[in-house]
Order: C-alpha cells, then sequence, then structure tokens
C-alpha cells in the first residue's frame, strides 16, 4: 500500500509541475480597477492585481534596456489632471536578473498600483490604461494593458484662501490613503512604453493597441479542447502500442510473474500489477516533462514552425515507418535491458517492480519508439507547453491499463486475443500512417522557403498513393517480407483488416476531386494552402488580396474599405482548418470578398527582408527582423499582444482595431458576427 502511495504521489508531483507549466496558456495576472474618491476634487484609480504562483509583475520606473515597467498611457484627459507619478503598494522584491543583467524590482502574489488625479471644476472625462509586464522563470508575456474610463462632475475650485485649506486637508487624507505607496515612476504619466521602439525607421506602426480582447476567452476554449484532443491522442496511441508484437506478448507473461510470484495471496498480485502500471505512467510522463523542461515554452512554440526543426521530424518519421515497413529494426543496446532485468530480479520491493516497467520500456522499444517518437513530434509542435506531458500521460495510461485489468480479472487472459500475424499487419499499418504524416512536416518546410517542391496537388496525390496502397495491404493485394510465415506462407487478412482496407481506399478515393480544387475538408488542416495549387477549378476560393501590411493599410484608403489581418502560418494546422470550415461558409465568403480588403500575413514565412531592421522588444532586449515573418511576429506581438495563430483583427486604414480580435474557433456564425461588428464600426 505505501508502494503505491509513493508511485501515485510521484504522479502527482509530475502533474502539478505539468499543471504550473499550464498556467502560462491562461491568465496569469488579474486585475480589479476600482476609483476610489480622496475628496471632492481628488480621486484615485487603483488596480489591484492577482499574481499567480511563479509569475510576477515589475514596478514602476525600471531603467531602460530592462523589463517592461508599470506605466500609466493616458488617452483622454478632459477637466482633468494626472497628479504625481504611478505608485505602487506591494511586498516590492529587488533582486538582480541574470536575464537583463542588472537589478530589477517586481511583485509577487499580489499588488495594487495606484495613480491620482484632479479635477479642473465641473465635468470631467478620462480613459487611458495601465500598461505593466509580467514573466515567469522561462517566459516574458508581450506588454499588457488594462482599460480604464472615469466621467463625473466636480464641484467648482475654491478661491485660493479655500483652496488652500482644502489643499491641506487634501494632503492629510492623501498620506493616510498612500500608506506604504513608496514606488513611483520617474516617467510622466501620459508616457507610452518604449516596446515599439525601433532603431531603423520603417513604416511598421507597432505602437501597442488596446481594444475589447476577445481572443483570449476563444483561446481559453482552444486550450481545454486542445489538450483534451492530445490527451485522447496519447491514449489511442498506446492502445495501438500495445496491439504490437513487442508488448502484447508481454502482457500474460508479466501477469503471470505477478500471480505466481504472489502465489496464493491475490491481494499481493494486484498490488503488485497496480505499482507496475504506475510505474509506467511515471516513467513516461517523466519523458514528456522532460521535452518541456529541455525546450521551454517559447522554443516549443517555435518547433510548430521551424523550417530545419520539421525537416528533421520529416526524416525522422520516415525512418520510423520504413522500420515498422520491415526494412531494419530501431533498438537499444541489448545490454541495457539485461542489466536492467537483473537488477530487476536481484531487487524486491517497489524498486524492483520500477526497474521491470523499465524493461519493458526498453525491450519494446522497436515497436513503441516510434510511435511514442511520433506522438512527442505532434505535441512538440501543438504550441502548447504541457502537451508533452498530457499525451505521454495518457500513452502511458492506455499501456499500463491491461497490466492492472488482467492482474485483477485473471480469467480475461483466456479470452484475449493470442500473439500472430495480426500483429505485423498493425506495425505495417502504423508504417504508412507514419509516412503520411511525415509529408505534412516537410510541407511546413516547404511553404516557409518557398521551395514549391510539395504544392497542394502533389502533397493530395502522395496521400492517395499512400492510402491506396494501405488499403491494399489491409484487403490483402499487397505483402511485406515480414508478413510471411516460417514457412513462406501468406495467410488471408481478417475481415476486420479487409474492412479497414475498404475504408483506406475510399478514404483515397475521396482525396482525388481535390487535385481539382476541391476543398477537402477532411484533410485541410494537413494540406498546403489552396494558394499553392496550380490547377484550380474552384471560382469560389477566399484568398488574401495582399501578403504585406503597409500595402493592404494602402488599399484601404484608397478603396474607403477596413481591412481583416490574418496573422497565420504555413505550417498552422488551425490556420488550415478555419480556411476550409469558416472562409468556405456562403456569407462569410462574400463578406471577405466584397467588404473587407484580406491581408495574411505569414509569421514563418523565412523569404529575407531588404534590409535587416534592429528592434526592441516588450522585455526590453534588442533584437534583429531579418525575415518577413519575423516583421509580421514583431507586428503581431507588440501591437495586439498576442503570438498564436490564427489571430484575426479588423482595422481601418490607419492600422486602428475596429472591435474585438478573433481566433481559432470553427464556428461561421460567430466569425461572421465578428466581421459585421467590425464593419458597423467602421460606418460609425
Amino acid at each position: 500500500m505505501k508502494t503505491r502511495l509513493l508511485i501515485l504521489a510521484t504522479i502527482a508531483t509530475l502533474l502539478s509541475a505539468a499543471a504550473s507549466a499550464q498556467g502560462i496558456m491562461s491568465k496569469p495576472v488579474r486585475f480589479k480597477v476600482e476609483k476610489k474618491q480622496v475628496n471632492n476634487n481628488t480621486f484615485d484609480v487603483l488596480f489591484s492585481a492577482t499574481i499567480d504562483k511563479g509569475w510576477h509583475v515589475y514596478s514602476p520606473g525600471l531603467p531602460a534596456g530592462g523589463p517592461v515597467s508599470a506605466s500609466i498611457a493616458i488617452d483622454k484627459s478632459e477637466g482633468v489632471d494626472a497628479e504625481g507619478p504611478l505608485k505602487a503598494i506591494g511586498n516590492e522584491r529587488n533582486v538582480y536578473d541574470e536575464m537583463f543583467g542588472m537589478n530589477v524590482r517586481y511583485f509577487e502574489d499580489a499588488v495594487t498600483f495606484s495613480q491620482r488625479f484632479k479635477t479642473k471644476g465641473g465635468k470631467y472625462d478620462v480613459s487611458g490604461r495601465l500598461v505593466y509586464g509580467s514573466c515567469n522563470d522561462q517566459m516574458c508575456l508581450p506588454p499588457t494593458s488594462v482599460d480604464f474610463s472615469y466621467n463625473g462632475e466636480a464641484p467648482k475650485v475654491k478661491d485660493n484662501d479655500e483652496k488652500k485649506k482644502e489643499e491641506e486637508a487634501s494632503s492629510a487624507a492623501a498620506e493616510e490613503n498612500d500608506g506604504k505607496q513608496e514606488n513611483t515612476t520617474q516617467e510622466d504619466a501620459t508616457t507610452l512604453p518604449d516596446s515599439a521602439a525601433t532603431t531603423v525607421v520603417t513604416t511598421l506602426n507597432t505602437e501597442p493597441t488596446t481594444f475589447n480582447a476577445k481572443h483570449s476567452t476563444l483561446n481559453t476554449q482552444q486550450s481545454k479542447s486542445g489538450l483534451l484532443s492530445i490527451f485522447l491522442m496519447g491514449l489511442l496511441g498506446g492502445f495501438v502500442a500495445l496491439l504490437t508484437p513487442c508488448v502484447w506478448p508481454i502482457i500474460p507473461m508479466t501477469v503471470s510473474f505477478f500471480l505466481k510470484r504472489a502465489k496464493d495471496n491475490k491481494r499481493k498480485a494486484v498490488s503488485d500489477a497496480l505499482t507496475y502500471g504506475l510505474s509506467i505512467i511515471v516513467i513516461y510522463l517523466t519523458l514528456g516533462l522532460a521535452v518541456t523542461a529541455i525546450y521551454g515554452a517559447q522554443r516549443l512554440n517555435d518547433l510548430a514552425t521551424n523550417a530545419y526543426v520539421n525537416l528533421f521530424f520529416f526524416a525522422l518519421l520516415v525512418i520510423f515507418a520504413l522500420s515498422f515497413f520491415g526494412w531494419f529494426e530501431i533498438t537499444l543496446p541489448s545490454s541495457w535491458g539485461n542489466k536492467l532485468d537483473s537488477k530487476a530480479s536481484k531487487t524486491g520491493g517497489l524498486l524492483g517492480i520500477f526497474l521491470m516497467a523499465f524493461t519493458l520500456a526498453i525491450v519494446s522499444f522497436s515497436c513503441t519508439g516510434p510511435i511514442v517518437g511520433f506522438l512527442l513530434v505532434d505535441f512538440s509542435t501543438s504550441g502548447n507547453i504541457v502537451a508533452p506531458a498530457i499525451g505521454m500521460l495518457g500513452f502511458a495510461l492506455a499501456l499500463a491499463l491491461p497490466f492492472t485489468l488482467f492482474a485483477l480479472f485473471p480469467s480475461w487472459l483466456k479470452q484475449a486475443p493470442k500473439s500472430g500475424a495480426w500483429m505485423n499487419t498493425v506495425k505495417v499499418t502504423l508504417g504508412f500512417i507514419e509516412l503520411a504524416f511525415a509529408l505534412k512536416f516537410f510541407s511546413v518546410a516547404d511553404l516557409a522557403y518557398g521551395w514549391h517542391l510539395l504544392d497542394r496537388e502533389v502533397f493530395l496525390c502522395l496521400w492517395i498513393a499512400i492510402f491506396f496502397l494501405l488499403g491494399l495491404y489491409l484487403c490483402g493485394m499487397l505483402h511485406f517480407q515480414s508478413d510471411a510465415e516460417a514457412d513462406g506462407t501468406i495467410r488471408p487478412k481478417p475481415v476486420v483488416a479487409i474492412m479497414g482496407g475498404l475504408v483506406s481506399i475510399a478514404f483515397a478515393i475521396y482525396m482525388v476531386p481535390g487535385l481539382w480544387g476541391a476543398p477537402c475538408k477532411a484533410v485541410s488542416a494537413f494540406t498546403p494552402p489552396m494558394s499553392t495549387q496550380d490547377f484550380n477549378l474552384n471560382s469560389k476560393e477566399v484568398k488574401a488580396a495582399f501578403l504585406n501590411y503597409e500595402e493592404g493599410l494602402a488599399e484601404a484608403e484608397r478603396t474607403g474599405k477596413p481591412v481583416l489581418l490574418d496573422f497565420t502560418g504555413y505550417g498552422c494546422v488551425n490556420c488550415r482548418k478555419m480556411e476550409a470550415a469558416v472562409w468556405t461558409d456562403p456569407q462569410v465568403a462574400e463578406t471577405l470578398s466584397n467588404d473587407y480588403i484580406l491581408v495574411s500575413l505569414y509569421v514563418d514565412d523565412k523569404t529575407p527582408l531588404e534590409k535587416n531592421i534592429e528592434v526592441t522588444m516588450p522585455n526590453g532586449t534588442k533584437k534583429t527582423l531579418r525575415t518577413v515573418g519575423d516583421k509580421w511576429s514583431y507586428l503581431q506581438e507588440t501591437k495586439f499582444g498576442y503570438l498564436a495563430q490564427p489571430f484575426y483583427v479588423a482595422v481601418n486604414s490607419k492600422g486602428e482595431p475596429l472591435s474585438g480580435s478573433f481566433a481559432y474557433k470553427e464556428d461561421p456564425r460567430a466569425y461572421l458576427k465578428f466581421l459585421k461588428e467590425g464593419l458597423a464600426n467602421f460606418k460609425h
């Protein structure tokens, strides 16, 4: 019982680490804004922040070249003036930060920023925003703003004698109200953050923009559903791995070992099997967390669009596929498994069982390795920092489940399918699937560098061929050397395999019309964009009029239309889904084509800029923009404070947002509402 509790505690610790990483995808800093009246003509605007564990918010007035200081940006000020600098109330820390190379001041857990205003008498109207920077040990978020807006009517200003008395009373009240407000900025209250400053003059307007960030809610929903799909994909991968020749035959051997070891003590046999299963979960969950720890949040996000990384993944999946086809076997050194097996035999208790589980992971690597590798590649390029851990949790759970269930119900072993040729069929099928998905990663690099080696029709041709051949194999019309029995004979495929083969052939036929421009929505998330197809009979396709921000704004100025900025990526799966599921809606397509200037900005476009651009990032560090994609990514991050794709913003010809933004959500009605809202605000 103690051993199981110990392993459960280990899993809980690992999951808590994943949960803490998940915090960066939600909003780590949450503000409450309120107005506090000091006297008839003076009031404070208070910004009270709750900060997630591991995160911190920087103080006002930090030196140049450091992180983003908290500051006030005033957009409108009628009948009222800011009085004094922004102040901060909280437990401030002053530490040396190696990343910035200087001492920085920040707040953890909670902080309240306060800005004082004094009215001139009569009606007043003031609005603006608090701009702040926040970081954790792994990354910094773009400059974030919190809006405020207050208006009203204040008593008329008194004469000098009355004013002097009132100011004395106000001063006394202010001292009592300020309390610990010792941290002040040295900047004027109307100073904007310098996050968009550049050392090379360009036409790229990256002034931070405040607007109704509808994408926050949508992205949270996407994050939750995305993690669930990643977990289910890992679970499916684990169940498939169970059916391979390296894992399935081990199950009855292991369960029998536990039953014999415990002899007549069934309770101990079940306990050992549970410990064995939990050990498997710990091993693979640790592997998922290790991937996150090695790459970090930002680098995992970059993997999705990095061409060289995608080429490496392409080669890796091709090698895995060839291994499953039986060309060669990928195995770890046999000495590893032998040493662990020997150690497990000599060691009892928790450690012995854990070493047995580790031996399983090594011995079965030739079958599970390509599956785990494929899953980790997919999870790592999802842009979600906890995806590898969540995916490996699902994989390990599926792998560990049979050992526990068969130990609880030994009679089920008699009804379980016996090892046989069907396991090789599973391996070869996985080889075809991995070969198909390898093309997706090559496509990302091809699009990013504009090689045009794998345009949409070429991609579809290869997929049609792969799934047609898979269908022939499952129907028994195509054979591999590994299918032959010891005597050289090849048995007919079972009915289940033949049915799967028919489905695969039907899927191949489904993709054929795509060669002439059919949307093929079932595969649109994986294929290159429709714009790469040379021969296209589909005249209703929605295409971006411009791929350049400045050109799009100039066209909007000339035609008097609003602009829809589409921040996208060649390797963005969800972007292709939106284009196939939402942009093809007749009403959406008509609105995009007739009422907007559609500008698609590819953040992973590797086309070199005519001249490098030196910029200052939100965290104060210098960066050189060398490619077109760098430029659009910088624009999205500094102007709109968002990094993921797809991301849509309706703006006017000056680049000013007309409404809230929109992120990934396959809902044509919601997307149309978003477009109509932008049009309505543009006309007014």
